[in-house]
């Protein structure tokens, strides 16, 4: 067998692509990954990792403020924006050494460059062509902009963002979802005056209303400004900032303005459609098994329809290894992955939101419950507010929960354990929750829902 050819042949090699690698040589079969920039893809290197990193200084820039609350003296001198980005540097490289010898450890051979699909058996990259039994599509996201609005200059997106050694002391976000809030949170942190422009009612607006109605809050009482229901309408730029307007007349002088309006599928160009593949704005269409509309090729990750999750992109990875190994693996369903905001607070939520499983149950078969992180006294220790609200259908299995406070994303195990495994709150009540932790919140919750309340109300 030559190194031309392949059990399968990946085209990608972010969360999603080298999962499939690596389940598949475990499954005995040969994998190779074609990679046109970094192996690790956005999440390692412009997304998840380098991200949450800068989170982590802005949480210890906050902590440092605030220590006196607690009787430790410290002074807070300010933020060397140039140290904070060599240590997020500093974790990416050691992953993305990490991720390379653990590929070549396991004999997935790599080809770097930008490879494009040629047929339902083959992939080119750099004059060289791979055969493979099975291909799987995994070519990642892009920042998406808005009609007219270039990312240049003073207006970026999360990927250049992410290579500032400076703080502005300004900042627009065009966005209030998942990046816009995450980094109006670390702006914030850092000092800078920060205001969010979402064109819809509330921030993160994917999740539970009520949750987003607390993180309003909260962003107000940290000082980040933001316009909801506004439409953005233009922007004049110079070399020292910008202008930027909404369809309502306002305007809001900034040294940056950050477009976070989502991320759109990396599928043009690439020879999908004119291999037979079915696109759908520029999204891959696949069945239930991830299998695309030329039979053997199969599609992972963000260029899939739903959740743009690097977790979401790895579990499929694994899934449809396991898929081609005829090991006939379950999938998680969208729902039933938990997703974590890392502003500050935290918000984490998996399952429906109550809303949503009355439409599927009816109004009178779903009950729910808020406990409110007052009463928990790590909670307290952490002089964090917030709230977990768990979603029950009534006698039956709990089927949402969700979560607003510090560090709750760390309680999202313990609550897709509940969702995907159909507990009962009676199951989760019978168990034992460490004091004082986080984790009775879900305990106390689940308490009362069973109807065995000792401190809700």
């Amino acid at each position: 067998m030559s190194d031309q050819n392949f059990d399968i042949v990946v085209l990608g090699g972010g969360s999603a692509g080298y999962a499939v690698a690596l389940r598949a040589v475990q499954l005995g079969k040969t994998a190779a990954i074609v990679e046109k920039d970094k192996l690790g893809g956005t999440c390692l290197h412009r997304g998840c990792v380098p991200t949450k990193a800068t989170l982590h200084s802005a949480e210890l820039a906050d902590e440092a403020r605030s220590a006196g609350n607690y009787g430790i003296d410290v002074e807070f001198k300010g933020v060397d924006a140039a140290k904070v980005k060599s240590f997020r540097d500093g974790i990416v490289s050691s992953k993305f050494k990490g991720l390379q010898g653990l590929l070549s450890s396991k004999g997935i051979t790599v080809f770097e460059g930008e490879g494009k699909l040629t047929g339902d058996k083959t992939v080119e990259v750099g004059g060289t062509t791979l055969t493979a039994g099975n291909i799987v599509l995994a070519t990642g996201s892009y920042s998406k902009t808005i009609p007219g609005l270039d990312i240049t200059g003073r207006v970026i997106a999360s990927e250049q963002a992410l290579q500032m050694d400076w703080t502005p002391k300004r900042a627009v976000v065009l966005g209030g979802g998942v990046i816009g809030v995450e980094f109006a949170s670390l702006w914030r942190s850092f000092g800078a005056e920060v205001t969010i422009i979402e064109g819809l009612p509330h921030l993160v607006p994917n999740e539970e209303e009520s949750i987003s109605k607390t993180l309003e809050r909260s962003f107000k009482k940290r000082g980040i400004a933001f316009k909801l229901g506004a439409r953005f309408s233009g922007i004049e730029q110079t070399d020292q900032g910008v202008v930027v307007s909404t369809e309502a007349g306002d305007k809001f002088e900034a040294d940056v303005l950050l477009v976070a309006v989502g991320r759109g599928p990396v599928t043009q160009n690439m020879g999908f459609e004119e291999a037979g593949i079915e696109l759908d704005r520029g999204f891959v269409t696949v069945n239930d098994r991830l299998e695309t509309s030329v039979k053997g090729i199969y599609a992972v990750g963000d260029i899939v329809p739903g959740l743009q999750l690097a977790h979401r992109g790895y579990q499929q990875g694994i899934f449809v290894a396991e898929e081609i190994g005829g090991l006939n693996p379950r999938m998680v369903e969208d729902v039933n992955i938990p997703k974590i905001t890392y502003c500050d607070p935290q918000v984490a939520s998996v399952g429906y939101s109550e809303a949503k499983a009355k439409e599927i149950h009816g109004d009178d078969a779903i009950e729910s419950y808020d406990y409110n992180l007052a009463g928990n006294a790590k909670s307290s220790i952490l002089g964090t507010a917030g709230f977990a609200k768990m979603v029950r259908v009534k006698d039956g299995p709990i089927v949402g929960v969700h979560m607003i406070g510090a560090r709750v994303g760390e309680l999202i195990g313990e609550a897709q354990l509940m969702v995907n495994w159909d507990a009962y709150p009676e199951d989760v009540a019978a168990l034992v929750h460490a004091h004082p932790s986080q984790n009775e919140v879900l305990g106390e919750a689940a308490m009362k829902l069973a109807g065995q309340p000792l401190h809700a109300v």
